[in-house]
């Protein structure tokens, strides 16, 4: 079973792809995870990936699908795989479904965890973290004991810029442009699959098993 997930930033696709693996005994493959395995074990791929990002640049879609492509050979994927953070263009989902094609192989689905902005926005911009211990809160979901103060360490709890308002909406433009795009790629191929991200995590969950089965 290979599955891809997509969904905006903040949508909770990563929590799911983790749940999914979890209950399917299947890896949960994050490029960002990739890249950094192979860069720190000085692999040849990490290498070259290295030299793009040492510049500031971005990683050619061809590089990061060779280096996708040989983490999805080894022996704990032969019966599937989660792919969360890739693709995140067009341009990527083509080379990726070129190359899986050479191999006879193919992506089986395309979950889509949709929710939309402002429930996005406000579920980020709730978020409280604590730069101390790495605790992390929701004021309206999982509220500290205390208004603004860490339940674990005591320590002052902050809104990170990355969940500041501003930042996440530019994020939601950047996927809306380029990422989006993808679910229509992806219906066209008949495996995409929509799961209500506005539910709760179990929710979520659930819906997604139904959908597997």
């Amino acid at each position: 079973m290979k599955i891809i997930m997509l969904g905006a930033p903040g949508a909770g696709k990563g929590t799911q792809a983790q749940l999914i693996a979890d209950k399917y005994g299947i890896p949960h493959v994050s490029t960002g995870d990739i890249f950094r395995a192979n860069i720190k074990n000085g692999t040849e791929l990490g290498m070259e990936a290295k030299k793009y990002m040492d510049q500031g640049l971005l990683v050619p879609d061809e590089l990061t699908v060779r280096i996708l492509l040989d983490r999805v050979a080894k022996e704990d994927c032969k019966d599937g795989y989660v792919l969360d953070g890739f693709p995140r263009t067009i341009p990527q989902a083509e080379v990726l479904d070129q190359a899986l094609t050479e191999r006879g192989d193919r992506i089986d689905f395309a979950i889509d965890v949709d929710a939309p902005d402002e429930n996005i926005v406000k579920r980020m911009s709730g978020r409280r973290a604590c730069l101390a211990c790495g605790a992390t809160f929701h004021v309206e979901h999982i509220p500290p004991k205390q208004e603004g103060i860490c339940d674990r360490c005591g320590q002052e709890l902050v809104l990170r810029d990355d969940d500041k308002e501003e930042t996440v909406q530019k994020r939601l433009d950047v996927y809306h442009e380029q990422t989006q795009p993808l679910l229509a790629y992806y219906e066209k191929k008949g495996v995409l699959r929509t799961v209500d991200g506005t539910k709760t995590m179990q929710e979520v969950f659930a819906a997604v098993t139904a959908l597997l089965g």
